[in-house]
């Protein structure tokens, strides 16, 4: 069974073999503006991906990941390394299926601090 998060308009839809056990709430500054939960997975269990010309992107301070946000409604939708070797990312779930997002544990990652899990 596949799981599909979709931004606010439809454009940018991204679909995944499984889920995650939990999603992040980071509370680093960049995350916390955008309000997003993240789904963590390999890039293996992304079943489909959007086309480049759906999304722009910011990499926060040229760092290591670029943030995917939908080229019409502006939601924050994924994130990809920018590293070809790195196999994780991140998909905000708050785009999936409200039932699907409640039924996930929520972890609490310090990320403006310590980079750890606070739970």
């Amino acid at each position: 069974m596949t799981h599909t998060a979709s931004c606010h308009c439809g454009a940018v839809r991204i679909e995944l073999d499984a889920l995650p056990d939990s999603v992040t709430a980071c509370n680093c500054s960049l995350c916390t503006c955008y309000g997003v939960l993240w789904a963590y997975c390999d890039a293996a269990q992304i079943v489909a991906l959007p086309a480049a010309s759906l999304t722009r992107t910011y990499a926060w301070n040229g760092r290591h990941v670029d943030f995917h946000h939908c080229a019409h409604c502006g939601c924050v939708t994924h994130w990809t390394p920018r590293d070809p070797g790195r196999v994780r990312r991140g998909i905000n779930a708050r785009l999936f299926p409200p039932a699907v997002l409640a039924a996930l544990r929520v972890r609490h990652r310090d990320g403006a601090d310590t980079g750890k899990y606070l739970d």
